[in-house]
């Protein structure tokens, strides 16, 4: 077994468990209540604290701070934590705090995400396996995002939003409310842009099953009746497809947000509300 390589300069207080392998790197910090598993290693100047659990072969970079208290007058201190799964990489000044109270008492980032420079998972968020977050890329608090997400640069995500697995959001864009799997949000177009045809194709979907997708989003989007009546026909049309079911399950499972739709969509209704 390979014992933790720790830097002379480091500080590790008593309590913290270290897996085999585990690198912690100059001027680090890790508290009596952190585990970092197998392989994880602390670059430098990485502050690691609260009741927080890095993967196993997990990287975090220079100045990120995980496991820090919530920012949320809520909080009072109860012993909240954050969880973040393996081979996770972790840039530069990233923060990920805990969770409260109010929400399920954890912060929880899947496996293989990549969070660039200045990312930010706030309380309460649950971010899926392989997402990547780019510069400065932001969660409120008690956001859901699903699997193989791509957040661009300087975007926010309203608290309480839900984003569907392998949807994209570009850079610089505000998401106020729910967007549906494989979508696509980009900057300068208010509400729902398309589908995400690339990160389709990139998932290995034939020209067919991204067909089948497009006419189930016309279909949900433009096609006649109310949301609930488009989506029951969605469901019998293409319920053998398990892509548009993903679909349809996220619009039925209504979350505290209304759902981001085209701007020239039948249920387009303007600017958000406030919050």
């Amino acid at each position: 077994m390979s014992a933790a390589r720790i830097d002379p300069s480091a500080r590790v207080e008593d309590g913290a468990t270290l897996g085999e392998g585990v690198e912690i790197g100059p001027f680090c910090t890790v508290g009596a209540n952190v585990v970092l598993e197998a392989g994880v290693r602390l670059v430098s100047h990485v502050a690691v604290t609260g009741h927080t659990t890095l993967g196993e072969g997990t990287v975090v970079h220079p100045f990120a701070s995980l496991g820090s208290p919530p920012q949320s007058y809520h909080y009072k201190g109860e012993p909240s934590r954050l969880l973040v799964g393996r081979n996770c990489i972790i840039r530069e000044h990233v923060t990920m705090n805990t969770g409260t109270a109010g929400g399920h008492m954890e912060t929880v980032v899947g496996e293989g995400g990549m969070f660039m420079v200045g990312s930010h998972v706030a309380h309460d968020c649950v971010v899926g396996a392989h997402a990547v977050f780019a510069n400065n890329a932001t969660l409120a608090g008690h956001v859901t995002v699903g699997d193989n997400v791509f957040i661009g640069g300087l975007a926010a995500v309203h608290q309480f939003t839900r984003i569907g697995d392998g949807a994209m959001i570009g850079g610089m864009c505000g998401v106020h409310f729910d967007v549906i799997p494989f979508g696509l949000m980009m900057e300068g177009h208010p509400g729902l842009r398309s589908l995400n045809y690339t990160g389709l194709k990139r998932r290995g979907l034939t020209l067919a099953q991204r067909r089948l997708l497009q006419g189930a989003y016309r279909e949900l989007f433009y096609g006649a009746g109310t949301l609930s009546e488009r989506t029951d026909r969605v469901a019998g049309e293409f319920g053998e497809d398990a892509n548009v079911m993903r679909i349809v399950d996220f619009v039925r499972s209504v979350g505290r947000r209304r759902l981001t739709v085209p701007v020239d969509s039948v249920d387009h209704v303007g600017e958000p509300e406030a919050a």
